[in-house]
């Protein structure tokens, strides 16, 4: 087997003719093998801190919670919204934000706890348009 210095030139001659697309894709990859390799050198208090911050960006509003909101939507696009019901919808929307805030936040600094892009966490927990259905 080649020495490790030699392998390191080998992956960097390799990634240094890859195209643009292929090159994010292989940079990711590499960053899912360092994660990996990071398994087995973490504390348990570095654990913890990043199962707080994974609880954080997984937070949702419960089905029931999405069925009422979407419900005082609906009454508010249709100009049927009572009073309370405005009321009731603009707590939602508030907290709603709070989460999305309060996401964002955990995802930076999960970021920052796996040394990795934050776009590649955002890749993996936020919902696209394609996976979201």
């Amino acid at each position: 087997m080649a020495a490790p210095t030699e392998i390191r030139q080998r992956a960097i001659a390799l990634l240094e003719q890859l195209p643009g697309s292929s090159l994010v894709k292989a940079v990711e990859f590499l960053e899912t093998l360092y994660r990996e390799a990071l398994q087995g050198s973490r504390t348990p208090k570095l654990e913890d801190g990043e199962a707080a911050l994974l609880q954080i960006v997984q937070r949702r509003l419960s089905s029931e919670e999405q069925e009422g909101l979407a419900y005082l939507r609906h009454q508010n696009e249709t100009g049927a919204i009572t009073e309370t019901e405005h009321q009731e919808l603009l707590s939602y929307v508030e907290r709603v934000e709070q989460q999305d805030s309060d996401r964002a936040e955990a995802l930076i600094q999960l970021a920052q706890l796996r040394q990795v892009d934050l776009q590649v966490l955002i890749n993996e927990f936020l919902p696209t348009p394609s996976n979201a259905a």
